[in-house]
């Protein structure tokens, strides 16, 4: 694996590496992101959390907010296998976000250096609600050598988030463990009775839990009808081996 470039700032340690035509970004030992433009679709997590995306036809999906964007994988699969009109990609690192410009190739969307929690409640206040089509939190940090979710999902932020979300649209949710989703502030019953859909997405080789909900039903069977073969849940031979569930 060849280093490209690594900087030392703000007591962070950045490497940006290279493994065959993919590119990685680490901070502080941290596997952050990975992006292959010959082979975009490779089984990551990074698919994980696109792939609830194709509950909605992309028609729908115009508008997306993506809370933690770190070296930008996200936003070019959006943008090559959904192709909203606008995605606005959030991250307190400015050097993240250099990063995905320069080494990640991240054109075409409005990256915003900025606390996801002030961002949010800037939106509240100056738009109103039913912002995004799709609400990406992605929200992780990079200390102690392991990822760990940066703003914590209860109920004052996962409501927030709700407000901020279309009727129809669709927000995804990413934590680092399935007990950390089902402790979170989406299953608080003023939340979650504004749900009409949930569906958990995990793979075994991470522990991390996605969550996805909407406002209106979510049909397993649409997403399979969209979704591309190679994270296609009913693809014999798809790269994305993980577990779709519902949540009651």
């Amino acid at each position: 694996m060849a280093l490209l470039w690594q900087r030392r700032a703000g007591g962070n340690h950045y490497e940006v590496r290279s493994h065959g035509a993919s590119v990685r970004l680490y901070s502080n030992g941290v596997f952050h992101s990975q992006w292959n433009p010959r082979d975009p679709l490779k089984g990551s997590l990074w698919e994980l959390l696109l792939l609830p995306a194709f509950f909605l036809p992309g028609r729908q999906v115009r508008s997306v907010l993506l809370l933690g964007v770190g070296g930008g994988a996200l936003i070019r699969l959006l943008q090559q296998f959904v192709g909203p009109e606008k995605i606005v990609g959030v991250d307190l690192d400015a050097t993240h976000l250099r990063i995905a410009r320069k080494y990640f190739g991240v054109q075409g969307a409005q990256l915003v250096c900025a606390d996801a929690r002030d961002f949010v409640a800037d939106q509240l206040a100056s738009r109103g609600k039913n912002s995004f089509d799709l609400i990406i939190d992605d929200l992780f940090g990079h200390g102690s050598g392991e990822a760990e979710r940066a703003v914590a999902a209860d109920p004052a932020w996962c409501g927030k988030l709700l407000q901020l979300l279309g009727d129809d649209g669709l927000l995804v949710s990413n934590f680092g463990s399935r007990r950390e989703l089902l402790d979170s502030g989406w299953r608080e019953r003023d939340i979650s009775t504004q749900l009409r859909g949930a569906w958990t997405a995990e793979m075994t080789a991470y522990e991390n839990a996605v969550l996805a909900v909407s406002r209106q039903p979510l049909s397993l069977a649409a997403l399979t009808a969209r979704a591309p073969d190679r994270i296609n849940p009913q693809n014999p031979s798809r790269r994305l081996n993980c577990r779709l569930k519902r949540l009651p």
